[in-house]
């Protein structure tokens, strides 16, 4: 049975989303597994960064990475000894960051355009394949 790929959006400002782009990781909503769980190999995540850095307030508003899960395994990693957050293993590509607000109008899951920011408050949500499409044409070249 082929399984088919899902398309993910994840919530995490840009300094954390280049931190997992160069250990190969995800995180999400604050290092807990239930999302990670829902996440199966060859599925795409896309990377929104409301801000530049979490602990900052300087908006962005913006995509900043986009990768496949690579393996099936969700595993801890001790950063602290009291943060010992979930992760699940992703093959990132090389992208242009992508502005946000010029897409709402042609974004399939964004219902009513002026409440958009609706969605990204859970930190973690599917989106379809036409939604996915367009953010990924404009992130990534024509080879992935």
């Amino acid at each position: 049975m082929e399984s088919k790929e899902r398309y993910w959006i994840t919530v995490v400002s840009k300094d954390h989303s280049k931190r997992g782009v160069a250990g190969g990781f995800m995180q999400a909503n604050h290092g807990k597994p239930g999302a990670l769980k829902k996440l199966h190999i060859n599925d795409w995540v896309i990377f929104y960064s409301p801000k530049v850095t979490y602990e900052g307030d300087q908006k962005l508003q913006a995509f900043t990475a986009i990768g496949q899960v690579s393996e099936n395994e969700v595993y801890q990693h001790k950063m602290s000894e009291n943060f010992i957050p979930y992760r699940r293993n992703v093959q990132y590509y090389p992208c242009k960051e992508t502005p946000f607000i010029p897409l709402i109008p042609q974004m399939e899951f964004i219902k009513d355009k002026r409440a958009w920011g609706y969605h990204f408050r859970f930190g973690f949500f599917e989106i379809g394949k036409t939604d996915f499409e367009l953010i990924r044409s404009r992130m990534l070249d024509s080879n992935h």
